[in-house]
């Protein structure tokens, strides 16, 4: 396992962010990504009746309301060692397939760098 302090400030950033929203709203995931102008949104997950979205999901789907183009990195804060396949195409859509996609356990330690590809 790789530590987050292994990463530079920006993705130790949004790997801080993406814990943070999975504690404060006691979700299973949080995530954060990071659009092509620097700016972060920071998600958990969203699970209703009629509608349910990873973290992830709900991350890229924040940054494109709010008229993001690309996406620089992204994190996912999870217990799960592995990014699903729709969370990987989610990323892919905005931010194309060599986004790099952060994985840390709940400690916010690094387990994986994947890209979306």
């Amino acid at each position: 396992m790789t530590q987050s302090t292994d990463l530079g400030p920006e993705d130790r950033k949004i790997i801080t962010l993406a814990r943070s929203a999975r504690a404060r709203n006691g979700v299973p995931e949080g995530a954060a990504v990071r659009d092509e102008t620097g700016r972060t949104y920071v998600a958990g997950t969203v699970a209703l009746a009629s509608l349910n979205l990873s973290a992830l999901q709900t991350a890229v789907a924040m940054a494109v309301a709010s008229g993001a183009t690309s996406l620089e990195a992204a994190a996912v804060v999870s217990e799960s060692d592995t990014a699903s396949a729709a969370d990987l195409a989610a990323v892919r859509d905005l931010g194309g397939p060599q986004t790099p996609v952060l994985l840390a356990g709940p400690d916010g330690g690094l387990r994986s760098a994947v890209t979306a590809g």
